[in-house]
């Protein structure tokens, strides 16, 4: 089935099909991303107002919403322009006023003519104690008042559109739902007490009281459901193909690994001992692999990375490890090069920096083969780099490299196993929405010597007092960061700039002692204030955010974030993890500017309470949300329409096993249920899914 299936043409067709849905209607709904009837169907309302008719006003939830019949009194037009103009009117048990600013007499004398009844509905509230109703939403009479919902959804809006022309829009667009074949699990769906497609959304678009709104609402849960299930069968047919996509097995003596370990001061932790193993296992079957390895700060991915590239060597093939920048590959081949050197394995790098005949030789070694782990940048993409045998690649931080390059990367070797390393703890949703197609291991242990780090709140006005402590830990041999949070000098943001306090430290602390690092300056500056660091001839290194990934300094054992309220908490467990790597005990100062928000103050005192990854990116998801914990830009979420991803992982987690289940079970997706598949997948516009299936 690869073109659109009937049934659904309608849901598909241009919004202006629709009754009382013109061309500006049509453009305006285009801001709400609603481009055709189908994007009605998901764009549910989010609360709703109670219409239920009342005898009076009086003892109503006042600066609520009061439906009441009344009896028209007199008109009283404005006496200047632009006053209000009032309708004096009595329900069954009080008197009270209709206001009108810029009104029209005539209108008005027409829908309320005095001595008539009438059902009015709008919000009263109490001015100088007399209940006012201002410009009512309803104004009928009596025998037309049942056109008046006893409750009234109301949906998002977007200038242009009201709520009459998004709700008749919307029940129009019901009207073309079809009936459709069942794609939910029966036991799945009867446990949920989820009704069918069609059911769903009439009850969703009718609700009848508020808790008719929330999402654990059997007819939302089930809409939810829907598009988690098209997007994780997206992900399980990506996945589908890839495993399809050959491999080769890549098998391992164990003879370099055990030379490897013989040559660690201590032995790896039960959560890396499972890793290696998961990798080792994946690499032995003849499909391809596709494994995040997520660890967090410290918990020690280098050691697993290398075991891994170990058996790809010992398989008789290569491995190629890449980073995101030339000073995280530089600072990964340091890390690995005591180990490969304790296996004899060949180690070298390759980054946009080798030219000429140095790269001509790199490149010959490697096509021959003599370099069995190559760790480099992006230039390991570039043509001319090709590899005798490569079995495994790599990658770490999976944002800044797309599916693509994963794909390409694949390419170098024809049938490499591909890992991907990721130091940023995600939260169970998130990682299941974002990396689905992945089987995923994750290392939450801390291996051992790691000492815990202090973490203490300091107002910013105790500046002097803290380089008073940094001035004797300097003395002391011992060496910080000092991060701030703005590069240039801004009236609007008055946050320090990185210059100005790299002047005043250096003032207090000697010239000598001090370095800079920001992300305005040359990248060979760069380099050389991060390596005059790393050797310890600055003992304190004032840098803006651009040390958050990876540098590596372990005699650095203080941490001072300055205004750390301005920064997230994923951003903030990061730069602490730059301490703590060595024997020193460390310390990080989160400097704040009072008064703190709730905002701020929540997320410091996290930091505060816990160094576990994983909690404080649990928190931070709560505080603001699935888009910008990763970052929409780059985060590959998808965009729901109906389901929330943070508030309901547990349907996202199940909708991924059941998705995985049905491929298992029908590959081809041929079966009623497989078949019923497909059109969800059709109706949530998942063509890359559908492309997936037509070519598998």
């Amino acid at each position: 089935m690869s073109t659109r299936p009937e049934p659904l043409f309608p849901l598909f067709s241009d919004l202006e099909t629709l009754p009382g849905v013109g061309p500006k209607s049509a453009k305006a709904l285009a801001a709400l991303r609603v481009e055709k009837p189908r994007d009605l169907l998901f764009t549910l309302p989010h609360s709703g107002i109670d219409r239920r008719k009342r005898d009076s006003v009086l003892g109503a939830d006042l600066s609520g919403v009061v439906t009441v019949e009344v009896k028209v009194g007199r008109h009283s037009p404005p006496a200047r322009r632009g006053g209000a103009y009032r309708v004096q009117v009595e329900d069954a048990q009080t008197a009270f006023q209709i206001v009108f600013f810029r009104a029209h007499e005539e209108y008005l004398t027409r829908m309320l003519p005095p001595g008539s009844r009438r059902v009015v509905s709008g919000k009263v509230e109490l001015f100088d104690g007399v209940p006012q109703m201002v410009h009512p939403d309803h104004m009928l009479p009596v025998e037309e008042a049942h056109d008046i919902p006893d409750f009234e959804p109301v949906y998002p809006l977007t200038a242009g559109v009201t709520q009459g022309v998004m709700r008749k829009a919307a029940q129009a667009a019901l009207t073309r739902a079809p009936d459709l074949a069942e794609w939910i699990d029966p036991e799945q769906k009867a446990q949920g007490g989820w009704p069918d497609w069609g059911d769903a959304l009439r009850m969703a678009h009718g609700p009848s009281k508020m808790s008719d709104l929330s999402a654990a609402n059997p007819a939302r849960a089930r809409l939810a459901y829907d598009e988690f299930m098209a997007h994780q069968l997206t992900l399980a047919l990506a996945r589908t193909q890839l495993k399809r996509a050959k491999g080769r097995g890549s098998v391992g003596t164990g003879q370099l690994q055990a030379k490897a370990r013989a040559a660690l001061p201590y032995s790896p932790t039960g959560a890396q001992t499972r890793a290696i193993a998961e990798i080792a296992a994946d690499m032995a079957c003849d499909m391809r692999m596709n494994r995040l390895l997520q660890g967090d700060v410290g918990a020690g991915k280098t050691l697993v990375a290398l075991l891994a590239l170990l058996i790809a060597v010992e398989a008789g093939g290569q491995g190629v490890m890449m980073a995101p920048t030339e000073i995280l590959a530089r600072q990964h081949l340091e890390g690995l090069r005591p180990l490969a050197e304790a296996a004899g394995v060949r180690l070298d790098i390759l980054t946009g920096r080798d030219k000429g005949a140095d790269r001509r030789t790199k490149l010959a070694a490697l096509a021959q083969g003599d370099i069995g782990i190559l760790v480099g940048t992006h230039a390991v993409f570039q043509k001319d780099v090709e590899f005798a045998d490569l079995r495994l690649a790599i990658v770490d931080e999976q944002h800044r490299f797309g599916v693509r390059q994963r794909l390409e990367l694949g390419r170098k070797g024809a049938a490499a196993d591909v890992l991907v390393m990721t130091a940023t703890p995600i939260p169970r949703s998130l990682s299941l929405a974002q990396y689905g197609d992945m089987d995923i291991s994750v290392l939450d242990e801390k291996p051992p010597g790691r000492k815990p780090i202090t973490t203490a709140l300091v107002a910013m006005d105790r500046l002097d007092q803290v380089v008073d402590r940094l001035r004797v830990a300097i003395a002391e041999g011992r060496q910080a960061y000092w991060v701030c949070p703005l590069v240039e000098e801004s009236e609007v943001v008055d946050l320090s700039s990185a210059e100005e306090r790299f002047t005043r430290l250096r003032a207090a602390l000697g010239e000598g002692h001090v370095g800079l690092v920001h992300g305005q300056m040359p990248s060979d500056q760069k380099d050389a204030a991060m390596a005059a660091f790393q050797r310890g001839e600055t003992a304190v290194l004032v840098a803006t955010t651009v040390i958050e990934v990876g540098v590596d300094v372990p005699n650095a054992s203080i941490m001072v974030i300055e205004r750390a309220e301005s920064f997230g908490l994923a951003q903030l467990h990061q730069l602490r993890g730059r301490v703590g790597r060595g024997q020193a005990a460390s310390t990080c100062l989160l400097m704040f500017q009072s008064p703190l928000g709730d905002t701020g103050r929540r997320r410091l005192e996290t930091m505060r309470e816990t160094e576990d990854g994983f909690r404080i990116a649990e928190v931070d998801l709560e505080m603001r949300g699935a888009g910008d914990v990763i970052g929409t830009a780059q985060s590959g979420l998808p965009r729901f329409r109906v389901a929330d991803l943070e508030g309901q992982a547990a349907l996202m987690a199940v909708a991924q096993s059941d998705a995985r289940a049905l491929l298992a079970a029908d590959p081809e997706l041929q079966s009623a249920r497989g078949q019923a598949a497909r059109v969800l997948l059709w109706l949530m516009e998942r063509d890359q899914a559908i492309r997936l299936i037509s070519v598998g």
